[in-house]
């Protein structure tokens, strides 16, 4: 009986102590996150600062630094964020046109519908509630947990 006993208290150990090296992982990779999000603070103010159209296209480099580093519970946020962005500046590049000087209603010449098209769905897709809860969901992450401010 002893015997048995000794052995389930060796697996209960082993698999607290396991638990406990895993949330160390996670610690790390909190305080690596939250480093980041610290240090990309002043770039994304600097972003938002004019609050101008290209804010987003102009955070993107930070956006995907603090999405390399983010933590499990956040990542689809990030990948959401950092990916319509992308996909943004894409049709943008693949049309040929400056973002600072795009206007929808007065396309460059020489702009296909295709292209106008491509970079209107792309720009869509960052006015959806999804991308605002995603926003918010990295925002709220760094007052949580890191005790910074990501603002937007």
């Amino acid at each position: 009986m002893r015997r048995v006993v000794g052995g389930a208290a060796t697996v209960v150990v082993a698999t607290v102590l396991l638990a406990g090296l895993s949330a160390c992982g996670d610690g790390d990779r909190f305080a690596d996150y939250c480093a980041e999000v610290e240090e990309q603070q002043k770039p994304l103010s600097e972003a938002f600062a004019g609050g101008g159209p290209t804010a987003l296209i102009e955070a993107l480099p930070s956006f995907q630094s603090l999405q390399e580093k983010s933590p499990g519970d956040i990542s689809d946020e990030w990948g959401l964020l950092v990916g319509r962005i992308e996909t943004l500046v894409d049709a943008l590049d693949a049309a040929g046109v400056d973002p600072a000087t795009y206007d929808r209603d007065a396309p460059p010449e020489g702009l296909s519908e295709d292209e106008k098209t491509a970079i209107d769905a792309a720009a869509g897709e960052l006015a959806t509630p999804a991308t605002a809860a995603a926003l918010e969901g990295v925002q709220q992450q760094a007052r949580d947990v890191c005790k910074a401010p990501l603002s937007f």
